[in-house]
């Protein structure tokens, strides 16, 4: 099984801490990835096509309700975490309680942080402006052909 793949916050920075110091590129995305598709699988490809080691930071249930509402998520954290795990381009997945991973991403220091599709302009600034303290890079991929999960359950709604 993949569960070796999720770590604590506390194992993922020491983690990442020691992949640094083997010189390995350090490559970040986070979300809630609430019912995965392939625009998911596309992002999560390219962003770990930046650097050596993908770590996805997971936005926890608790985190996700109070950004979505309360009838949000539709899967579990452990659920979620797991599918991630599974996906060969993902290295390590680590689950946070923030509203958003400044905090994570102050203490792994990633050399990328990739976000993709949609997103808060607000938080990307805070994002590119954290990672500018130690030169880290932002990349940003478009969404692709209008998926996200929003519309998934819209869909499913209409039928």
């Amino acid at each position: 099984m993949t569960i070796h793949k999720i770590k604590s916050n506390e194992e993922i920075i020491w983690i990442s801490k020691r992949l640094k110091d083997e010189g390995k590129r350090i490559v970040t995305t986070n979300g809630s990835f609430d019912i995965l598709h392939s625009a998911h699988l596309h992002i999560l490809e390219k962003a770990r096509k930046q650097g050596d080691v993908l770590i996805v930071l997971l936005n926890s249930d608790n985190s996700i309700k109070k950004l979505k509402g309360e009838s949000r998520p539709i899967i579990p954290e452990r659920e979620r975490a797991e599918m991630l795990a599974g996906l060969e381009c993902v290295d390590y997945v680590s689950v946070f309680d923030d509203d958003n991973p400044l905090n994570l991403l102050r203490d792994l220091r990633p050399d990328v942080h990739v976000k993709g599709g949609s997103f808060n302009e607000n938080r990307i600034a805070e994002e590119k402006k954290l990672l500018s303290e130690w030169n880290g890079e932002f990349k940003n991929f478009e969404l692709e052909n209008e998926k996200s999960t929003t519309n998934i359950i819209d869909k499913i709604k209409e039928i």
